[in-house]
Parts: structure tokens; C-alpha cells; sequence
């Protein structure tokens, strides 16, 4: 291993802009990393895909915070900030079986791929609507306007959020992204007052259930589950929480690929305008595998001493897999830089794997994929404003994601952005 004074320095907001480079150094050298996050929490980074795919199948890497041998100074400082003041901790990210699985169980029946099916008119219309408030306008933020909005009403409304309450849920998940990478003050009086409306939402629909998540949820604790309303509402913020943010960077971080790799978006335009789907199938894949909206996988904690990638990992230590990093793995997929939307053989993972795979894939997948067809085909002269290096990614740990994505269209200007050519990777 190369002398770790030679490592590239991390979590900058140089960093953020563009990680690949340094994740490539330590694939190469640190395969198996121990650094100092931003919180002061000393944590190991795995980066190389063989890796990471045994370590988040690894029953040893507990999501259960209580195996953190946690010391005095990064009290509270992992997870999703806020959430043990508003008892909100025993979600899918933070327990293993066999609570995890007796939840997800109960959870899973809103995501078959059934049920999503049946939810993809209302994706649809969301999408156009969101699409019909700007396109006059010759200009719009795409986060903003169109891939922040999308999953938050989608989300809200599978989980039953009357539609006259989703722009608070609109408000409050603006804060938690806003202040991401900042005050973890802004993101925990959020989550305060999330918690609060789950709170009496749930005494609402116990009254007045509705064929909704939330009623699901209390059906099966009436009918012999044992659900808390803790886990309960724990459950509904996750979902709330991991629905849209993700969906917010797949689409964002989707446009923009597309946008620096224009012969990438006009392929896909041509199949789009011939009527096919398989290219935008794919095409997504590979879009969560080249600049996926999830850099690292939530928190791990070793239960014992185990070894992963050669390198020795006490008890207690916190463990981060570098999705993103993994997922550019020259061992596991041929130029891992390159931006290939009929890429067939992509087994990426960037919704994670084993028992704590992504629950929301499917609606995800779905919401990407009408988000990203839907816009090109009602505004194909789509083009990036402005020059891309003066664009900023959201700081914080886990997930990764443009602040703004400033686009225009109509007169005036190249489709894209970029002269042709001249296409880019990250």
C-alpha cells in the first residue's frame, strides 16, 4: 500500500464536484480505506465492486447503530441527523433480522412491480403537469422545478399525504436537502416536524383508513403484526426520506450525464421518437452506474473482527461502501468512465444489494424513466445554461446530487450545451 500521505484529499468541495479521479487512486491503492469524515467519525471506505458487494451482503456489517463503538465526540453524528431526538430510529436503514425482515415484509407489498405499474399514470401526470408550469418559460432549475417536486408528490402520495398537506412535505424535504451537507440543526428541526405530522397522519388514517401506505401499515399492526406507532412512522420518514432524494439525483444527475454526453442523449432521442423503451431501460441503469444518486451506501458497523478486501476491521468500526466508486471498477466493467446507455451487462450498485437492497427500485426506476423520456420529448432542444464548472453538488455524506442544474430552450445556442464532439465524462 502506497504511503496514505499520497492520498487525495477527500470530502472538499473540489472533491464533491467530481470524486471519480480520487476514488480511482484509492481502488488502486487504499482499496480498503480508513479516513476521518468531515463529522470527525473515523469510518473505513470500500471501494473496489468485489468488495463492496461482500460487505453489503456481509450479516457481520450490522445496520443497527448500537454495534458503533462510538466515541465521545461522534455522538449522534452518523445516520440521518435529528432522527433519535424524534424517535424515528427504527427504520429499515438502522436494524437487522429479524425486525428488518418481519418490516420489510409489511412494507414490500407497495412496491411489487404490480402496484408500481398501476401507479405510473399518476407518474405520468405528475411529470407533465411539473413540465406544462415551465415550458413556456424557455428556461427552468430542473432540480427546482422538476426533479425535486416529482418524487416528493409521487411519494406523498402512495403513502397517503392528503394533497392539500404535500407542499409542507415539499417544504420540509427542501430543508433536509438544502442543509444536507451543512447545519445538521436545519435538517433535524425538519425532521421534528415531519415526525410530528406522521404522528397525527396516522391517528387520522387509524379513523379514516384509505387504500394508501400508511392505512397498510396500521391494518397489519390491527391485525397481529406488532407495529409500534414509533415503527410506524420511523417507517413512513424512511420512505419519505429515501423516495425522493435518491429520485431527485437520479434524474438530475441523469439530465446532466445527458447533457455533457450529447451523442448518448441523441441516441436515445432517435429510439424515444421510434416508438422503443429499451434504450431508456438501459439507459438508466446505466445512468444509477456512471453518476448514481447514492455515492456511499448507508452506515455499517462491524459485530465482530472480519477482514474485507485484506484489510483487518475491528469490532465496532464503522464501514461505508463506496457505491460510486464500485461501480467505476475497471475489474468489473469495460471503460467504467465511459457513459454507454445500451450497456447490457450492468450489474451495478447503485440500489445496493443483499437483504437491504433498495425497497423503492422499482418506483425509482419507473420515475426516472418517465422523467427522463417525458423531457426529451417535449423539450428536445434542452440545453445546460451557463458554464458547468460553475455548477455546485449538495455537500454531505451519502448522497450525491446537484444544488441547481440551470437549463434553457428554445432560440439561441447549441441543443445541450456542449459543441458536438467534444462529449465528457465526469
Amino acid at each position: 500500500m502506497n504511503d496514505p500521505s499520497t492520498a487525495p484529499e477527500l470530502f472538499t468541495w473540489e472533491f464533491a464536484t467530481d470524486p471519480y479521479p480520487a476514488y480511482a487512486w484509492l481502488r488502486e491503492h487504499s482499496p480498503v480505506h480508513r479516513t476521518r469524515l468531515p463529522s470527525g467519525v473515523e469510518a473505513w471506505l470500500v471501494t473496489r465492486y468485489a468488495d463492496a458487494r461482500q460487505a453489503l451482503a456481509d450479516q457481520r456489517l450490522s445496520k443497527n447503530p448500537a454495534h458503533h463503538d462510538e466515541p465521545a465526540h461522534a455522538k449522534g453524528k452518523t445516520g440521518i441527523p435529528g432522527e433519535r431526538k424524534a424517535e424515528l430510529m427504527t427504520h429499515l436503514l438502522n436494524i437487522d433480522p429479524p425486525d428488518h425482515t418481519r418490516l420489510r415484509r409489511l412494507v414490500s407489498k407497495a412496491f411489487t412491480p404490480r402496484r408500481v405499474a398501476e401507479f405510473a399514470p399518476r407518474v405520468q401526470e405528475l411529470t407533465d403537469r411539473l413540465i406544462d408550469a415551465f415550458i413556456d418559460k424557455g428556461e427552468a432549475d430542473l432540480i427546482h422545478e422538476f426533479a425535486f417536486p416529482l418524487p416528493i408528490y409521487a411519494i406523498c402520495d402512495m403513502l397517503g399525504v392528503p394533497r392539500e398537506d404535500q407542499d409542507d412535505f415539499r417544504d420540509w424535504a427542501g430543508m433536509m436537502i438544502r442543509h444536507g451537507g451543512g447545519p445538521r440543526g436545519g435538517v433535524a428541526r425538519s425532521v421534528k416536524k415531519m415526525r410530528g405530522y406522521l404522528a397525527e397522519l396516522i391517528h387520522r388514517k387509524r379513523e379514516q383508513p384509505g387504500d394508501d401506505l400508511i392505512s397498510g401499515l396500521i391494518k397489519a399492526s390491527d391485525h397481529g403484526e406488532h407495529l409500534t406507532e414509533n415503527e410506524a412512522a420511523a417507517m413512513a420518514f424512511i420512505l419519505l426520506f429515501a423516495g425522493f432524494e435518491t429520485t431527485v439525483n437520479l434524474i438530475g444527475n441523469g439530465v446532466y450525464a445527458l447533457l455533457r454526453n450529447p451523442e448518448q442523449r441523441e441516441r436515445l432521442q432517435a429510439s424515444l421518437a421510434a416508438g422503443e423503451r429499451g434504450l431508456l431501460e438501459t439507459g438508466v441503469e446505466e445512468l444509477l452506474r456512471y453518476d448514481g444518486p447514492v455515492e456511499l451506501a448507508t452506515w455499517r458497523f462491524a459485530t465482530e473482527p472480519l477482514t474485507v478486501g485484506g484489510q483487518r476491521i475491528a469490532a465496532g468500526d464503522p464501514v461505508l461502501v463506496v457505491l460510486a466508486a464500485a461501480d467505476r471498477d475497471p475489474e468489473r466493467f469495460a471503460d467504467p468512465d465511459t457513459l454507454d446507455l445500451s450497456r447490457s451487462d450492468n450489474q451495478h450498485l447503485g440500489y445496493g444489494h443483499g437483504i437491504h437492497y433498495c425497497l423503492g427500485a422499482p418506483l425509482a426506476r419507473l420515475e426516472g424513466q418517465t422523467a427522463l423520456a417525458t423531457l426529451l420529448r417535449r423539450v428536445p432542444d434542452l440545453r445546460l445554461t451557463g458554464d458547468p464548472a460553475d455548477l455546485r453538488w449538495r455537500g454531505g455524506l451519502i448522497m450525491r446530487g446537484l444544488r441547481t442544474l440551470p437549463v434553457a430552450w428554445g432560440a439561441g445556442g447549441a441543443p445541450g450545451g456542449i459543441k458536438p464532439g467534444t462529449a465528457q465524462t465526469n
